[in-house]
């Protein structure tokens, strides 16, 4: 199996930690066709090794396409005829009527198989271009601020989560979106491509980052009442809204309950804790509607890191979260995207090649040009 990754919007195949097994398992059939050949004609024939020659073909139905099945079938026919010549009284019919019979229902199994992984191919084809218009491709430069994104599903299966990500160039500067619904499946889609539509619009129209997070509150809450269900009380998001004026020096933030990004300042790596707890997208009545907006400096060169959940509680087999700060520092960081693949890569090998949670990160460096430090 490939799993799938999101880098820069762009879709891109990993292959699993085991490399080159899959392919020579392939070959598992034909191993085991000389194996029991090889028994037959060594072994003395009150063992009937032959015997078992049909499992050849039934093996190869569960990798193989319908002609290879075929021809290892009627390899296998020959064979035991060719056992029947050298010992008269092995019972070759009967055998041989055994390889005929499995190989035909091998042959078909095969074709069913087929037909049901291209199935699943287009399923997952359509469910990968769901997946690029709710995280769109990514301009890895927006004025003069460089921006690389990741995004990595836990389930192989899975192409589309409730982590999710935007950035957009406005009159205001690059405001950037990163964000997780609470949950799996459909539901989350949904409330997570009505986030992102929503801050489309709202990041180019509202002068403030407070009035964009109205917005997206108005809008989460619009979708839960419109499709309503038991988990209804359940339903929000941790969101981060970062925006950086053109000419950097500073970067404003909002965060409504979502993890605390990382800054790459002068060689040390700060956690941009929020001065005041904002509430998630959609519990703004049940805590309060008020949004607390941090400055930060943002020097040329700095460095930031957005990221969900799925990043900071990655475990490994001990059950340890990954540490994410002290990675951090441990980095060069020579540009976003050698950032993000090293982190791709880390993540993997610390969680033993399996994530519980999806993965979602953004990483963006300050342009080159000074701009005043604002105060918080």
């Amino acid at each position: 199996m490939m799993r799938f990754v999101i880098m820069s919007g762009r879709l891109r195949r990993r292959r699993p930690p085991y490399g080159g097994r899959w392919e020579v398992a392939l070959l598992a059939p034909v191993i085991l066709t000389a194996l029991i050949v090889g028994l037959a004609f060594s072994t003395p024939r009150e063992i009937a090794i032959s015997r078992l020659l049909p499992a050849a073909p039934a093996l190869a139905a569960a990798m193989w396409p319908v002609i290879p099945t075929i021809l290892l079938g009627l390899f296998c026919l020959l064979a035991m005829i060719g056992l029947g010549l050298v010992n008269t009284d092995l019972g070759t019919q009967y055998t041989a009527a055994a390889i005929v019979a499995v190989t035909l229902a091998a042959a078909y199994a095969s074709h069913v198989r087929l037909q049901r992984e291209e199935m699943l191919l287009q399923v997952r084809l359509v469910a990968d271009a769901a997946q690029q218009v709710l995280l769109r491709p990514l301009p890895r430069r927006i004025a003069d601020v460089e921006i690389e994104s990741l995004y990595l599903a836990a389930q192989e299966q899975a192409r589309i989560g409730g982590d999710f990500y935007e950035a957009v160039g406005t009159p205001y500067g690059v405001r950037l979106l990163i964000g997780d619904v609470r949950g799996k499946g459909l539901s989350a889609v949904g409330s997570a491509s009505a986030v992102i539509s929503c801050f489309r619009e709202a990041a180019y129209d509202e002068p403030d980052l407070r009035g964009i997070i109205d917005r997206l509150e108005t809008s989460i809450a619009r979708h839960s009442a419109a499709f309503p269900g038991q988990d209804l009380p359940e339903r929000f998001a941790t969101a981060l809204i970062a925006e950086i004026p053109h000419g950097g020096g500073h970067v404003r933030l909002l965060n409504c309950g979502h993890p605390p990004p990382l800054l790459a300042h002068h060689g040390k790596i700060r956690v941009l804790e929020p001065t005041i707890p904002s509430p998630p997208l959609n519990l703004a009545a049940l805590m309060g509607g008020q949004y607390c907006v941090d400055t930060r400096t943002f020097a040329p060169g700095d460095q930031l890191l957005l990221y969900t959940d799925g990043v900071s509680e990655t475990r490994d087999r001990t059950g340890e979260f990954f540490p994410l700060p002290d990675w951090m520092r441990r980095q060069s960081l020579d540009s976003p995207r050698e950032l993000l693949d090293r982190l791709h890569q880390d993540l993997f090998h610390f969680s033993g090649g399996r994530l519980d949670d999806d993965i979602a990160a953004l990483a963006v460096r300050c342009p080159n040009s000074q701009g005043q430090e604002q105060p918080a």
